[in-house]
């Protein structure tokens, strides 16, 4: 459970630095204090599947370099909106799940199948059951309209 947490904790933490509410005040923060704190996140995330997985040296390499690539166009994404002044919350959730999607497709590329059911029962499948749910009931409103 407290990987569960952790792993929820993390992603609020994602949204907290990366939501459009805060991406203005961002804007006045010095760009080296954001890299860190993504950095220090990541980091953290890696240090958390390393140790709950038990992960070989290379499953290290492709965890860091999946998170680090998939932040940064995410953040990307999130900026290219606030700066567009868009601010609908669900445009932002959708451009979330689908960098999030592509963490958990790339994760089941290179996770053994005990690796990958660990993976999943530490909140993985939830939240792409999450992920699923919100998919279908934006397809149903987009075929409403």
């Amino acid at each position: 459970m407290e990987r569960c947490e952790h792993l929820i904790f993390g992603l609020f933490l994602m949204l907290a630095i990366l939501v459009p509410s805060n991406l203005k005040a961002q804007q006045k923060d010095d760009p080296a204090a954001q890299e860190k704190k993504m950095r220090e996140f990541i980091d953290s995330e890696v240090e958390r599947l390393t140790s709950s997985l038990k992960l070989e040296d290379w499953q290290v390499f492709y965890v860091d370099s999946t998170l680090n690539h998939d932040y940064a166009a995410l953040n990307a994404e999130f900026k290219k909106m606030s700066d567009a002044k868009i601010t609908n919350y669900d445009i932002y959730t959708a451009i979330q799940d689908k960098w999030m999607e592509a963490i958990y497709n790339s994760y089941h590329k290179f996770l053994t199948p005990d690796q990958w059911a660990k993976y999943l029962k530490s909140g993985a499948a939830r939240d792409q059951k999450g992920r699923d749910k919100r998919k279908e009931k934006a397809a149903l409103v987009t075929n409403n309209n």
